[in-house]
């Protein structure tokens, strides 16, 4: 049985940083490509970056680029999103995702879901 789960969320003020973890479970880690998504409330689930089977690619949606990273361990059968200079647009429900295909923005293509750790920014 795949898990995903994440960690690490919380309260944080603006410009400040957190780190997201997410542990993965039941699945050859190393063979899956790994992404981070976000919805915020009433608003449809946006991609936030995804990374290559190997980690030697990412790819980051234009409105985190510059201030998020993310990175795996696929020893650890771990991925991680580090997020800076964080701003309220940034609060929501960060999930991660594990998809057999390419590195890819659409959340349909992903086939696994953890079930998101809270991200609130405030002003």
């Amino acid at each position: 049985q795949v898990q995903l789960v994440e960690s690490g969320g919380g309260l944080v003020q603006a410009g400040g940083s957190l780190i997201l973890s997410c542990a993965a479970s039941g699945l050859t880690f190393s063979t899956y490509v790994m992404g981070w998504f976000r919805q915020a409330p009433g608003k449809q689930r946006e991609f936030v970056a995804a990374i290559s089977r190997s980690g030697g690619s990412t790819y980051y949606a234009d409105s985190v680029k510059g201030r998020f990273a993310i990175s795996r361990d696929n020893i650890k059968n771990m991925v991680y999103l580090r997020m800076n200079t964080l701003s309220p647009e940034d609060t929501a429900v960060y999930y991660c995702a594990a998809d057999r295909g390419v590195l890819n923005t659409a959340s349909h293509a992903y086939a696994y879901w953890g079930q998101g750790t809270q991200v609130t920014v405030s002003s």
